[in-house]
């Protein structure tokens, strides 16, 4: 915790702050309120103490200030006087606690304390509003499991900025979420936000925020997430798909650690960790224009890459166990087991869609199976080409572990790994020669918005795909799409 102390007396400024320092707080003091100003627009406070009666600018005026820049640091007001006005208009101005001196310094810490851990709690449980459930536990015993462990370990007690590179659905999240957990600010908000699922206007004020007035719409301030973290951690998925517009805007946060919300006058320091993670060639981007060069090597600082489930089939047993365990707690249904033959045929399956195709799976076979044990007839894997209802190949075998041609959207790969089975059991027609990935991406397209009821956003869930790729692709197949029942 870092405290801000404005008073003008000097040996409460250095008493306060040797107290503060046995109890493991950091302490910056300054003399006046114009001093503490300049602190305020250069370092992030988790609190502030502020006296009531300074010379020249007063502590009620800074407070005043703080308010009207945004800076919603909470504050504890204090004074010799003790005037019960003076305590209502401080908490008018929005001070959060009122002492009067001479007080116990580790009355202090407590309502510091308080405090802080109630605006934790706060960001917390905002991120948690905003954003998507978090993506199952880093789970997995394979060699390159540990491997990608053992970096973690390494890079999650600093600071530094990471980008976490891997197909779709493999578990960047997760990634993410372990590198926070284990870091010194676990305790502060994880907040994540997907780039590609936000539209593009509204991006700017979901990171950065926005004051009344700002938009037609705006009825009240609103923090964005880069505040709501704190010292936490902001998580930015799919950063390929930010606009070039915001890419300007998100290099000046990297380069001052400052932001500034939509109509608002001042700049608010922000101290979070930026990690950010894509399924995209950056490399590629940035050679094409499409992504800013000196932004890429800002979030480029220690990269990270998360290996296919295709590539440590071995994870596929304890991770599959894993997620059924979650899946059915938050089914509320009784513990199911899967069966040997079930897990023989989850370990022979090349996954496209990699651990969200898994999870699909999984939750399908909790649907639709009964009894205790969930049984090979039960997972029902993608149909492949000529096959019929038999089991689909192992990766090497035609049409598994298919990538996308250069200067395709990698997320192709994941459609129709993902979308379900084709309804009936008829094969169509030619169903015994190879048919071209785009006949079975649209048929996977087709059943999904047929299943969802013309709904784009659950579709693309149901597939693993960001709603703006499946725009792309239904206005790219010509596909026309009912309105949502």
């Amino acid at each position: 915790m870092r405290v801000l102390i404005v008073d003008d007396e000097g040996h409460i400024r250095e008493s306060l702050g040797k107290y503060l320092a046995l109890e493991k707080i950091e302490a910056r003091g300054f003399e006046t309120a114009e001093e503490a100003r300049q602190g305020l627009e250069q370092e992030v406070f988790d609190a502030a103490v502020l006296d009531l009666r300074l010379p020249g600018m007063s502590g009620q005026d800074l407070l005043l200030w703080m308010r009207q820049q945004g800076l919603t640091t909470p504050v504890i007001m204090i004074s010799a006087h003790g005037q019960i006005a003076d305590a209502v208009e401080a908490l008018k101005t929005g001070a959060q606690d009122y002492l009067v001196k001479p007080f116990d310094p580790a009355e202090l810490v407590i309502r510091l304390r308080s405090l802080v851990e109630n605006r934790r709690r706060e960001n917390r449980i905002e991120t948690e509003e905003r954003q998507r459930g978090p993506e199952s536990g880093l789970i997995g015993e394979s060699g390159a499991m540990r491997e990608l462990g053992e970096r973690i370990r390494k890079i999650a007690a600093s600071e530094v900025t990471v980008l976490i590179t891997g197909e779709s659905g493999s578990g960047k999240e997760a990634v993410a979420r372990e590198i926070h957990r284990r870091g010194e600010h676990r305790d502060e908000p994880f907040a994540a936000v997907n780039i590609g699922g936000i539209h593009e206007g509204l991006m700017e004020s979901e990171l950065f925020g926005h004051e009344k007035g700002a938009f037609t719409g705006a009825s009240g301030r609103r923090l964005g997430l880069f505040e709501i973290a704190g010292r936490g951690t902001i998580f930015l998925d799919e950063i390929g798909e930010m606009p070039q517009a915001l890419q300007v805007k998100l290099l000046r946060v990297l380069q001052e650690r400052k932001i500034r919300r939509l109509g608002g006058a001042g700049d608010i320091p922000v101290n979070a960790r930026i990690i950010s993670a894509t399924n995209r060639d950056l490399e590629t981007m940035v050679k094409n224009g499409a992504f800013r060069e000196d932004l890429y090597f800002r979030l480029n600082v220690f990269r990270l890459i998360v290996p296919p489930l295709r590539d440590r089939r071995e994870d596929i047993p304890p991770l599959a166990k894993h997620l059924l365990r979650v899946l059915g707690s938050r089914m509320g249904l009784a513990p199911r087991k899967l069966s040997r033959e079930a897990l023989e045929k989850l370990s022979r399956y090349s996954f496209p869609g990699n651990v969200r195709e898994l999870e699909n799976i999984l939750e399908r076979a909790l649907i639709y199976g009964e009894g205790g044990v969930i049984g090979a007839g039960d997972i029902e894997l993608h149909r492949a080409a000529g096959l019929g209802d038999a089991e689909v190949p192992e990766a090497g075998a035609e049409n598994a572990g298919y990538s996308p041609p250069a200067g395709t959207d990698a997320e192709a790969g994941r459609v129709y790994g993902s979308g379900g089975r084709r309804h009936g059991g008829t094969p169509g027609p030619g169903a015994g020669a190879p048919r071209p990935l785009e006949s079975w991406e649209k048929e996977a397209i087709l059943e999904a918005l047929d299943r969802c009821k013309g709904n784009r956003t659950r579709a693309a869930g149901e597939l693993g795909i960001t709603r703006k790729t499946l725009l792309n692709k239904v206005k790219a197949y010509g596909i026309v799409v009912k309105k949502p029942e």
